[in-house]
Parts: C-alpha cells; structure tokens; sequence
C-alpha cells in the first residue's frame, strides 16, 4: 500500500510563505519563484471559484518544476531498466497524476507557514537548496534535491528531517514488485490514482 507522505511533502514545498532567500543564488530563486505562483494561485478569488481551471494551473506550475522522468528512474530503480518504452511511458503517467492529485486532496488543508531558504550546494548538474519550514510548533528542514538538464533546474527529490521522498517510494515499489510483481505496482498504484481523482470529482460537485 502506498503511504501518505507525499501529500505532507508537496503542502512544505508549495503551501508556504516566503521568508528569507539564500543571497546570490539563482537556483533558489527559481524554486521561490515556483512556489510564489503557487501561492497565488491559491489566493486567488476568480479561481476559488472554479475549482477545475485551478487545479490545472496548480499542476502545470508544479510540472515544471518537477521532474517526473527523474523521480520515476529513481523510484523503480534496478526495476527501470526492465521496462520497455511504453511501460516507463505508463508507469510515469500514473506516477505524475499521484502526485499532483494527491497534492490538490491536501489545498484545503493548508495552513500559513513560513518558508527560509538557509542554504545551496551545487556539484556539477546536481544541487541542494536548503530550507527550514517555521510552524507553530517548531522548525522542520526540508531540502530540494535538483538536476540541470538542458539549462534547466528541476526537483527530482525531497528529503524532510533526512527522509528521503524518493527513497521512501523506492522501498515500496521494490517491495511489491518482490513479492508480487511489477504488474501489481502499476494495478496498485492505479487504483490509488483513480481513487484519488473520483474524490476529487465528488468534492468539485459539491462546492
């Protein structure tokens, strides 16, 4: 079964104030950027009310600035290299719509938060932007690991309190397809989908 830490892991990413920015750093900047739209998307009125367009707003700022493909390699893992063109094509489908519906079930549920931007590292194509999400009830470090492909920086993991995101979804997916199969993964997580959009659907109808 697939476990519900990703919902918590895109609410730091996007659902959280702009605090202080690392100086001098365009990476960072970039991801501020991203997550600047989103609030205001959020914010605003017009899209409130149709909840529809903002959804698709939402998933298109979030898309990118993620990298699916990446995240997708490194979730299957060994697995990846097994599967045809058209299986990676599938498999990555159902993994974006995971996680962009699991992160518009958890909109309403937002609460302020304040975002500071304390650090970066960057080692060739790959960095690290560093973060402290500030709430009530303390300060929890969330950092954004990025790869530059084709001038480009994009998200290809999270790691919050030094878990790993993709390291997380890689545990699980290598334990089904051990002790099932592959085809069961894509089955589970295609419910899961589904499940995730038919609630959606239902919400959307009775607002």
């Amino acid at each position: 079964m697939i476990r519900k830490i990703l919902p918590s892991v895109l609410c730091f990413f996007l659902f959280s104030l702009a605090g202080e920015v690392f100086a001098g750093s365009e990476i960072t900047s970039d991801v501020k950027q991203t997550i600047d739209k989103v609030l205001a998307i959020v914010a605003d009125a017009e899209l409130k009310k149709n909840p529809s367009l903002r959804r698709e707003k939402l998933r298109e700022t979030i898309g990118y600035r993620f990298n699916y493909k990446q995240m997708v390699m490194r979730s299957l893992a060994k697995n990846y290299k097994a599967r045809t063109d058209k299986e990676r094509e599938i498999f990555t489908g159902l993994f974006k719509r995971l996680l962009e519906n699991s992160y518009a079930t958890k909109i309403e549920n937002y609460q302020d938060e304040t975002i500071n931007y304390v650090g970066e590292q960057i080692k060739g194509n790959y960095a690290l932007v560093k973060t402290q999400i500030v709430r009530k009830d303390g300060t929890i470090d969330v950092d954004y690991k990025l790869i530059n492909e084709g001038g480009r920086w994009t998200v290809y993991d999270f790691v919050i309190e030094e878990v790993s995101l993709i390291r997380n979804y890689r545990s699980q997916f290598s334990k089904i397809i051990k002790t099932e199969s592959y085809d069961a993964l894509v089955s589970k997580l295609s419910k899961k989908v589904n499940d995730l959009e038919a609630s959606q659907d239902k919400d959307s109808e009775n607002l």
